[in-house]
């Protein structure tokens, strides 16, 4: 990585943890998936030893590695929400399950300077974990989440994270054409729910792990 380059992002990252830590989450920073997998493993669930995990639709988390790692620990309950043997019905079921698990893993849509999360949801399971339910909760966030404020989450939200994955997901929506939001009503739109998470209440339920790296969309 060119040195400057290297020099902005650290300082992003760094200010963003910050601003993180005041608004009482936990924050880390991660080099890349290898290391934010070791975090979750010997700094977050060493100490919080829960014994039900579930998670959230999310890219970074799969990149990451953490979601085979869990599937080989046969002492904790596992709510396997990505287990495609299931049927729809039997997914949705689980993901009513997963809300009131020891432990949820996911990621953001963006997360700002300030340490703001901002979430935009198609199902809203995923924005309600992070606002209550599960005990804990534990974020992945690759550095390209970043924005300097909300306005520019929404922005970020909707001018690229929702259309590609209304693309990524085969959704048959006006943006997944065009890539252009235009606040459509179909039935397949994935902009449902917004979730804006000001600050971690209680202190420390949610951690974030910042990774130096573009992750996820």
């Amino acid at each position: 990585m060119n040195e400057s380059i290297e020099k902005y992002w650290l300082k992003k990252l760094e200010h963003t943890k910050e601003n993180l830590i005041s608004n009482n989450f936990n924050a880390f920073i991660a080099e890349n998936e290898i290391e934010a997998s070791r975090i979750f493993f010997d700094e977050i669930m060493s100490e919080l030893s829960p014994l039900s995990v579930s998670w959230g639709g999310s890219l970074t988390f799969k990149e990451s590695g953490i979601y085979e790692k869990l599937m080989e620990h046969k002492n904790i309950k596992i709510i396997d929400t990505y287990d495609k043997s299931f049927s729809k019905d039997e997914i949705m079921d689980l993901r009513r399950k997963a809300l009131l698990c020891d432990l949820f893993i996911t990621g953001t849509n963006a997360v700002t300077e300030t340490g703001v999360l901002i979430n935009l949801d198609m199902i809203g399971n995923r924005a309600s974990a992070i606002t209550f339910g599960p005990k804990n909760v534990v974020i992945l966030v690759g550095r390209n989440k970043i924005v300097p404020d909300i306005d520019s989450g929404v922005k970020r939200i909707k001018n690229y994270a929702a259309p590609v994955n209304a693309m990524r997901l085969d959704k048959k929506t006006p943006c997944a054409k065009t890539s252009v939001c235009s606040d459509c009503s179909s039935p397949d739109r994935i902009c449902n729910v917004w979730a804006i998470t000001e600050k971690s209440f209680p202190e420390k339920r949610i951690s974030i792990i910042l990774i130096n790296k573009d992750l996820g969309f």
